[in-house]
């Protein structure tokens, strides 16, 4: 599942990105900006080829389109696979969850179709039906029945506070039209309204809360949300598959899928794109890396990416020349890990970093189940992947209140927190989520390593820890917590930020490359 959240906003114009300024001006981001003064001015970088493994993206925005990766052995539009690497016309990239049916744009989390799975199994058995060799599969279905009617319960809930919602505007917009005397009206003339009671209050303060923070954009991507749990998410009979038309079943079928990789639903992937590698020329957004192609590889739907899907994205970007992958996505369940892991291992094999979001449920991943990870099945761990937190612009908001964390599995944070980035339709808005965290530390990678090409994976991943901004002994709220109080009530629980990830800080580009440079001599 993709892991961003939608704040909006659009520009022509040059937007401030506080994730490139230096800690020291306030604001705490990754020194890029003074790093490009600084350090690298007449120096010359070495192209890279960072892969953005995610929803698609829009690579005619003119942010992007003349960073995007050309597969020059391939001839575009002659349905032939030039190159021979067994994908006809990959000219940017793959899509994995494209077809000839069509392209998968929505699918089930992948806790539905475990549970789907066994549900087909045990549905109506009881316990004394089952032999000993399935009693711990079954006990799992049950655990699981419990937990999907539980979702499914709480789905409801939303949908009924959602519609209450949408009432409750239509009431104020009804009464403030009739207050006013007119159908249509301003900011200015809701605050002007006298409020006598108190429902005229609640109404004058919902008014303005909507009309000040665009309600209606918000108010649709939640119902779409909250519907695309029945339609899609939680949907037993709902399944996409036969539009890529592979054998599904065969986790170690590599050459299905089509080149349409911009979508649909590309507004994550394009977003991910952007503070990667968007184009530094005065307009719009800076991608944190200068020179850098970036190699679009679509896999994740509005739902749950396929471990298949995940593991081929992985092969495929490892492959044909990057050196980076951004992976903003992730789950609960993986019930072929072993085919992701061996793609990490290849990948690994191949020299490539791997960069993966933490995930937005401000939950403790050490403790918490999240794929894909870098703890392989056989118990060893890849030296090539970094996990990435996200961080916001002050040292009060240094953890992201939706971050997850973890003192083993989380490597480091990287700013995630209202970053301005390419969005669809040409446009710039601004997200936030671990989604935006992990390719701000992809454009640090891959900056350093445009200087610096000689380093290995495994060093560039030891240089963006070791360089991390260090707010170790920073006391922060700790993300998706509360502390129970004896008067009943409840607090957000402190802890130091050094407690939260592996290295303890922030990654940071200016720093990077000093360290860079010392290990390159």
């Amino acid at each position: 599942m993709l892991t961003g959240h939608l704040l909006s906003q659009s520009s022509a114009q040059p937007i401030h990105q506080w994730h490139h300024q230096d800690p020291g001006s306030g604001e705490l981001g990754v020194s890029s900006y003074k790093a490009y003064s600084e350090l690298l001015a007449g120096k010359t970088p070495t192209q890279i080829v960072v892969a953005v493994i995610d929803s698609g993206t829009e690579t005619a925005h003119p942010d992007l389109g003349k960073n995007i990766w050309v597969n020059e052995d391939e001839i575009a539009g002659n349905e032939k696979d030039d190159d021979g690497n067994g994908y006809v016309d990959d000219i940017h990239g793959w899509s994995f969850i494209g077809g000839p049916g069509g392209n998968v744009e929505h699918d089930n989390l992948e806790f539905t179709r475990v549970y789907k799975e066994l549900r087909t199994k045990y549905y109506g058995r009881s316990k004394t039906e089952i032999g000993k060799a399935e009693v711990e599969e079954f006990e799992r279905y049950e655990r699981m029945n419990t937990e999907y009617q539980s979702r499914i319960g709480k789905a409801t809930e939303e949908k009924i506070q959602m519609e209450q919602v949408l009432q409750f505007q239509q009431l104020a917009i009804s009464t403030i039209q009739q207050a006013l005397g007119k159908d249509e009206f301003t900011l200015e003339e809701v605050k002007g309204l006298n409020a006598d009671d108190d429902f005229m209050k609640a109404v004058k303060e919902f008014m303005i809360s909507s009309l000040e923070q665009d309600f209606a954009s918000d108010f649709k991507e939640w119902a779409n949300h909250v519907n695309n749990q029945f339609d899609y998410s939680y949907n037993l009979d709902f399944d996409p598959r036969h539009l890529v038309g592979d054998n599904y079943n065969d986790v170690n079928e590599k050459f299905y899928g089509n080149n349409h990789i911009d979508g649909p639903k590309a507004e994550h992937g394009t977003h991910v794109a952007g503070i990667i590698g968007a184009l530094n020329n005065n307009e719009g957004v800076d991608g944190i890396a200068q020179d850098v192609k970036l190699m679009i590889i679509r896999c994740v739907p509005d739902g749950d990416e396929r471990d298949k899907d995940v593991a081929n994205a992985i092969r495929y970007a490892a492959d044909n020349g990057a050196r980076i992958i951004n992976m903003s996505f992730g789950k609960s369940y993986s019930p072929q890990k072993d085919a992701v892991d061996a793609a990490v291992k290849h990948a690994e094999s191949k020299n490539v970093l791997l960069i993966h979001a933490a995930g937005n449920d401000g939950k403790n991943i050490d403790k918490s189940k999240s794929f894909p990870n870098d703890n392989f099945s056989d118990k060893t761990k890849s030296a090539v992947w970094l996990e990435v937190g996200a961080s916001g612009v002050s040292k009060e908001e240094l953890a992201a209140d939706f971050s997850n964390y973890g003192k083993k599995n989380v490597d480091v944070f990287a700013p995630g927190a209202g970053i301005y980035s390419t969005f669809i339709g040409a446009t710039y808005k601004k997200q936030s989520g671990t989604s935006m965290a992990a390719p701000v530390a992809a454009g640090v990678a891959a900056a350093v390593l445009s200087y610096y090409p000689n380093l290995t994976a495994a060093e560039l991943k030891t240089i963006l820890m070791k360089s991390a901004t260090n707010y170790k002994k920073v006391t922060v709220i700790l993300p998706g917590s509360n502390e129970p109080l004896a008067d009943g009530t409840t607090r957000p629980k402190k802890i130091k930020f050094g407690k939260l990830s592996r290295s303890g800080g922030v990654v940071n580009l200016y720093n990077a490359l000093k360290w860079a440079e010392k290990l390159s001599k």
